[in-house]
């Protein structure tokens, strides 16, 4: 059953990989010379197919996560810090933008723009420093805000996202070709949208502050650009990859292999154990009632599961608290197999993607001696997985779409 999870897995990375989806949205001449712009986790994958693809002169400089390099021939590819942005990420941010700043009229701009870029191509605004930023990021991250909401403060403490790239290429023309990594699709919340229209405002990134306490930052954010400017009038988005798109390759897969599945939804977030208890309700509807569908099937979801963090020397992310609740759950369930992974194949900050679970998993954590309920509490998923062998460790993928659950639901024996 893990290798049907896995090939699962596989089949949705497959499906937002660049060398798969990028050329399909590309112009029809390309024999103009192009200078090509980007950041994410998925930047130098991006890079490295659109040099493929392209018959012009190319320039350009885009950013990913350390580890995440691809060798590229025209386009260089700087490595930074994710999810707390750092100096390195700065500098290229900075070199960015002054790269596109003299472009005119008659220039063509690729944007490359994948999950992590907001971290990533980190600009703060003149009004506070790189480590008042990584502060503001860190608080961010360990609050349980949702995405939107990191988001919509990053960009109001940014000089380069919220619209500003964009604004920084005009009057250049503007084609950004994205990969989405957020629940919703929302292109202004992807990477923190630097070369899309912002609609969010000051006084709702001052509110998201204030609901979670962080203080110092409220009279230090700045405003974005908004749908009225002219910069708008030469900018193309293209969707390339989403979370829905993979989740379909997943489900398609296991409907080759025989098995049925049911899509519970691309955007579902919420702390990662709540989102847990979530599926297990339904997993034993399947089995006891046969309710929304009959066992076996496929369970398969997206979204953004967040973490509250109580141990700041915690080892673990979402998908690893997540499965960690889910075992929990699912205790006297029998024929059940899971995977919850970050397709970006990073959860959190450690070197894995996610956990492994099945029915034998409490068996084997009795058996060990290990307290699941102090892990989870001490958010310490990766050292529980890790203790049974179960993290899932596929390495980078140079994609994001999010995160990716697949639970096998067997008869009830």
């Amino acid at each position: 059953m893990r290798d049907f999870l896995k090939a699962a897995f596989d089949a949705a990375i497959s499906a937002a990989d660049a060398d798969v989806v990028l050329q399909d949205y590309l112009p029809t001449d390309r024999s103009r010379k192009v200078c090509v712009i980007g950041a994410g986790k998925g930047a130098a994958k991006m890079a490295a197919a659109f040099e493929r693809l392209w018959e012009g002169p190319i320039e350009g400089l885009v950013i990913t996560r350390y580890g995440h390099r691809v060798p590229t021939n025209h386009i260089e590819v700087v490595e930074a810090s994710h999810p707390v942005p750092d100096e390195a990420g700065q500098k290229a941010a900075e070199r960015m933008m002054d790269m596109v700043s003299s472009l005119g009229e008659d220039d063509l701009v690729i944007a490359l723009i994948s999950g992590g870029g907001s971290a990533l191509m980190s600009l703060p605004t003149p009004a506070i420093t790189l480590a008042e930023k990584q502060a503001v990021n860190k608080a961010l991250l360990n609050c349980g805000a949702t995405i939107d909401e990191i988001n919509c403060v990053r960009k109001h403490l940014s000089a380069i996202k919220g619209g500003r790239l964009a604004k920084a290429c005009y009057p250049a023309q503007v084609i950004t070709l994205s990969i989405s990594d957020v629940p919703g699709d929302n292109p202004s919340v992807i990477a923190s949208g630097p070369t899309v229209a912002d609609r969010t405002t000051l006084s709702e990134a001052q509110a998201i502050l204030k609901r979670y306490g962080i203080d110092g930052y409220s009279d230090k954010l700045e405003e974005t650009v908004k749908p009225d400017d002219p910069c708008w009038d030469k900018s193309i988005y293209h969707l390339i990859a989403t979370p829905q798109k993979s989740l379909q390759a997943a489900a398609d897969y296991a409907k080759s292999q025989g098995i049925e599945s049911l899509i519970l939804s691309d955007r579902i977030e919420g702390e990662a154990r709540e989102v847990a208890k979530v599926h297990a309700a339904i997993v034993r509807q399947i089995q006891d009632h046969g309710q929304p569908v009959n066992a076996p099937c496929l369970l398969l979801s997206g979204g953004e599961a967040t973490v509250t963090i109580k141990n700041p020397k915690g080892r673990g992310g979402p998908n690893g608290e997540l499965m960690l609740s889910l075992i929990d759950q699912l205790r006297g369930v029998e024929n059940v197999w899971a995977l919850a992974a970050d397709t970006d194949g990073i959860d959190g900050s450690e070197d894995n993607a996610g956990a492994w679970g099945d029915s034998t998993s409490l068996a084997r954590i009795e058996a060990s001696g290990i307290n699941l309920h102090d892990h989870m509490d001490q958010n310490l998923s990766y050292d529980f997985f890790a203790a049974l062998d179960d993290l899932f460790k596929p390495g980078p993928t140079l994609t994001n779409v999010n995160d990716f659950r697949a639970i096998y639901v067997g008869q009830k024996k």
